[in-house]
């Protein structure tokens, strides 16, 4: 038996030199996925991880009987460049991580069992983008793709809205070492000469970064002064040309990618966490959302469909129209107005953490569906979105 997952991103040539030296990882849950795929690789004749884009082409065995791949492709690059690579793995298996079309057509022409594990939402409502999702649906319904993993019930959802089985999409989520329970709940700062706020994620506008970057130019119009922290990677230059342009360069900081185990942290000393993605960004559930719980700082995020249902306004959130700078600037004024508020949704965010948590995780999903044969489908299937098991779904 041959696995080949192939992730879209993510230099696990370099997570797995990190984590052989000790050091912290970058991204949540490359550790965890790591030590799956290596425990796997003792159990068959080898597992192989290729990642479509990264800065370098490589081809190494890390260890008996695991392998990193990279491409050395840009983004933008066609996916149709990456078959050679999968067919010089010979896979007998594959993991596809991403809804990318190509690779699901040639795992069907080459007949080829496969697992796709997403976390991406398809709410698309143009032409171009319900034509386009109809196609996905009939690969992923195919009898070659034995399982649709995507990560939250509200992910999930959109696979059966757009033609998916329900039979065959489970929900996923990574394990989580840090947990809210950790933290006390917050009050509200008092006599606070500047209000902190923090962002995680890819540094884009479809992640509504520019959005938060006018709310701190809104806010100091009203005489309400707060600074802002960026961690993440992308138009950094973009963005820090915006904030000079609005004459905030002095409350922005661009801290660029920072280590995963200091994420919590980061947003407990914040005193807002934002989460402003635009609907046309395909959300799963991002990890920002688990990881601003975590901290007990309250979270203000957007009303992008992933989120409705996971966060409620007003109670473990202040939702607010995605792409209306005005709805953070309304919802930080409401906070700071309201103490009572501020403490109620920190002292909700355990629970709200806990309605979220998601009883397959990623390795066990590989492994079941790998390893565990008439076992593993029925319990795999015990956790499928038709099971009814989520009291969202």
């Amino acid at each position: 038996m041959r696995l080949l997952v192939v992730l879209y991103a993510g230099d696990y040539r370099e997570a797995y030199d990190r984590m052989k030296r000790g050091q912290s990882e970058t991204y949540h849950g490359h550790r965890y996925a790591l030590n799956t795929l290596i425990g796997i690789g003792k159990q068959v004749e080898e597992v192989a991880v290729l990642c479509c884009y990264c800065q370098e082409p490589y081809n190494e065995l890390a260890e008996p009987g695991f392998r990193v791949i990279g491409t050395g492709f840009s983004f933008g690059q066609p996916a149709t460049g990456l078959i050679p690579f999968v067919e010089a793995q010979a896979p007998t298996h594959l993991v596809i991580r991403s809804p990318t079309k190509p690779l699901l057509q040639w795992a069907i022409k080459k007949q080829i069992p496969t697992l796709v594990l997403l976390a991406d939402s398809f709410n698309g409502r143009s032409l171009k983008d319900r034509l386009k999702n109809y196609l996905l649906a009939r690969l992923l319904n195919h009898s070659c793709i034995d399982w649709v993993g995507n990560h939250g019930i509200n992910a999930c959802k959109s696979l059966v809205a757009i033609g998916v089985n329900p039979h065959k999409i489970v929900p996923w989520d990574w394990p989580h070492q840090v947990t809210p329970e950790q933290f006390p709940a917050k009050k509200l700062p008092a006599n606070a000469d500047f209000w902190k706020l923090t962002y995680v994620g890819s540094v884009s506008e479809a992640k509504g970064v520019g959005d938060i970057i006018e709310a701190v130019a809104l806010l100091r119009a009203k005489g309400i002064e707060a600074k802002l922290k960026i961690a993440g990677k992308g138009k950094l230059k973009e963005f820090e040309e915006r904030a000079i342009a609005l004459g905030i360069q002095d409350n922005v900081s661009f801290l660029g990618l920072v280590p995963h185990d200091s994420i919590v942290d980061l947003m407990r000393s914040a005193d807002f966490v934002i989460v402003p993605s635009r609907h046309d960004y395909p959300e799963g559930l991002p990890l920002t959302i688990y990881e601003g719980l975590c901290s007990r700082t309250p979270i203000i995020a957007s009303d992008h469909p992933m989120f409705l249902g996971n966060l409620v306004h007003r109670k473990s959130a202040m939702i607010y129209p995605a792409g209306q700078v005005e709805g953070i600037v309304t919802s930080i004024e409401t906070l700071i107005s309201e103490a009572s508020l501020y403490e109620e949704i920190s002292a909700q965010s355990e629970q709200t953490w806990q309605n979220l948590q998601i009883p397959v995780k990623s390795g066990d999903f590989i492994s079941k569906w790998l390893l565990s044969s008439d076992a593993g489908k029925d319990w795999l299937s015990n956790y499928s979105i038709a099971a009814r098991k989520y009291s969202n779904a």
